[in-house]
């Protein structure tokens, strides 16, 4: 068989059911290849955007997403979305074409290294120079993928050796089980928690595994340890659960640090110091911190580890939870009753409003997780909508809430809607953006529209790049030019196809919520939102005292 056709088997067998790409001339024989393939292309109207539903399926299904592009300028493109999904630990698979080796040591029209060039930005990757180690390095590449933590491979296979003779066959997938957690480890973190006064926990990304997010409950219900999640681990951890502290990461204090104030050890579950750094909630190292992780804890100067549990993280909780179930709590879940009725209330305080024009993003929020049911998805694109995003909207379960926190990219909500209702046809999903990145991917709605995948884009117009206003006010007490013009929303979301609504008044935007998801096609509403709230909040949480 040809080498493209025997890529594809190799696909196949590692169970792939989609790649996001533009193809190009150069991977003209994988195409052909693909069509008699049972794999289903989604032919995208951007590289980015095709790399952000790879990195959305990754992340919920816990396969590798596949995305595809050409040489040049097509691999250019899906840079950002390949070093989004690594960063945030999504397991995914880019493919490139590339011009016939003959010609990739000279100038030549459109050939650039771009295996250098993705090779910051991903765990492993190399070039096909022969037909015969297509399973090999396919097979590496995806179980690279999905070794914890998870990331991003790239194979790029040149056009002539796409069209060479192969004689290899694909290589079966083997499932790799991860090791057991030391038991010394396991005694010595026993005896930490054991004499801790106020222990706390803190759920970062590799929580919202399926396996560890039940181990992490568990875990809460026997120790009576309070739980703070990262914006990445939202969920992993119901709302309700009183061990619940809820979500840590916004720049300003907030009432759960007054709980990592008093906290004098840390058990740091699936940490990623990406996500909030260290120097942020432990500035002069004075707590003790008990690392759980699939790879050993990171250097740094605000980061060092009393223990450091390498392992898998939901068998390291399992050990310790066949300890604690037999013995009375460390801690009593009621302590944090008064945090938790605060941030409570706090989330509600503005859910009657009723204001004309601008719509507070507490308001707007407060709807959406009412119309959302606990199943449902939700994804944040990057800006001041964010930080709202990640205090104000709580989950009951994990990746349910998805935000780009490691890498931050912009244009990443939009894409990453339509792959998450791919998946979830059943469920409402919803990504809300700002105007500015909203538009950075806004042709991939034409891909929504002709693939059916009918979620619902919120857009919240400030007409400016609110959350670099935000920052740069509070550290220079003023701000640089930002601001820009929109087109009509609802006129642009028609002529895609979409259905479309602006809504100018707060008490409209539950039912324009409801009609949005029952319109029977991808819906696109958008709303003037009252950023002047954002200075409200960082003053408000900036005069947050701790009194331990």
């Amino acid at each position: 068989m040809k080498a493209s056709d025997l890529f594809v088997k190799c696909l196949e067998e590692e169970g792939v059911e989609y790649i996001f790409g533009l193809p190009g001339e150069e991977n003209a024989d994988f195409m052909i290849s693909l069509k008699k393939s049972k794999i289903k292309f989604i032919l995208c109207r951007h590289e980015q955007g095709a790399a952000f539903m790879a990195d959305i399926y990754g992340r919920l299904t816990g396969r590798p997403g596949v995305c595809l592009g050409t040489l040049g300028p097509g691999a250019t493109n899906l840079i950002t979305g390949v070093a989004d999904a690594n960063m945030d630990r999504a397991p995914l698979i880019v493919l490139t074409g590339q011009a016939d080796l003959k010609r990739m040591h000279k100038e030549s029209h459109q050939a650039m290294d771009v295996v250098h060039m993705f090779s910051p930005v991903v765990k492993w990757n190399i070039t096909v120079t022969s037909p015969d180690t297509i399973p090999e390095i396919v097979r590496k590449a995806f179980k690279l993928a999905t070794r914890e933590k998870m990331g991003a491979c790239h194979i790029e296979l040149p056009e002539d050796v796409a069209a060479m003779e192969a004689t290899s066959m694909p290589i079966a997938p083997v499932k790799t089980r991860r090791p057991s957690p030391d038991y010394k480890c396991i005694s010595e973190a026993i005896e930490l928690i054991e004499n801790a006064k106020h222990p706390v926990i803190l759920a970062g990304n590799g929580c919202v595994r399926t396996r560890v997010s039940q181990q992490l409950q568990l875990f809460c219900k026997y120790t009576g340890i309070g739980v703070i999640n990262t914006f990445m681990a939202k969920g992993a951890i119901p709302r309700t659960s009183p061990h619940c502290l809820f979500t840590m990461g916004l720049q300003s204090r907030d009432h759960i640090s007054l709980e990592m104030d008093k906290a004098d050890l840390v058990i740091a579950v699936g940490f990623d110091m990406v996500e909030y750094h260290p120097s942020l909630w432990n500035r002069g190292n004075s707590k003790d911190i008990i690392n759980i992780d699939f790879e050993p804890a990171e250097i740094d100067e605000n980061y060092r580890v009393k223990l450091d549990i390498h392992s898998d993280i939901a068998g390291a909780l399992w050990s310790l939870n066949e300890h604690f179930k037999n013995r009375s709590p460390v801690r009593d879940p009621q302590s944090y009753a008064d945090v938790r009725q605060t941030m409570l209330d706090d989330f509600a305080a503005q859910k009657d409003d009723d204001t004309e024009g601008l719509i507070k993003p507490q308001k707007v929020l407060w709807d959406v997780r009412e119309v959302l049911d606990e199943g449902d998805i939700i994804l944040s694109d990057v800006g001041a909508h964010k930080m709202w995003i990640a205090r104000y909207y709580q989950c009951d379960q994990p990746n349910t809430c998805l935000i780009s926190n490691g890498f931050c990219s912009m244009g990443f909500a939009l894409p990453g809607g339509i792959a998450a209702k791919m998946l979830n046809p059943d469920k409402r999903v919803i990504a809300i953006c700002g105007d500015a990145g909203g538009l950075m991917n806004f042709q991939d709605m034409e891909t929504a529209v002709r693939i059916g995948a009918n979620f619902v884009l919120m857009i919240w117009e400030d007409r400016e790049y609110g959350l670099i206003k935000w920052k740069q006010q509070n550290h220079f007490g003023e701000h640089s030019e930002l601001n820009f013009t929109n087109p009509d929303f609802v006129k642009l979301a028609e002529s895609f196809g979409c259905w479309g609504k602006k809504v100018h008044n707060s008490r409209d935007l539950k039912g324009a919520l409801e009609e949005a998801f029952s319109c029977g096609r991808p819906a696109i509403i958008s709303l003037d939102i009252d950023y002047g709230e954002n200075q409200k909040l960082t003053t408000r949480l900036g005069n947050i005292a701790c009194t331990v």
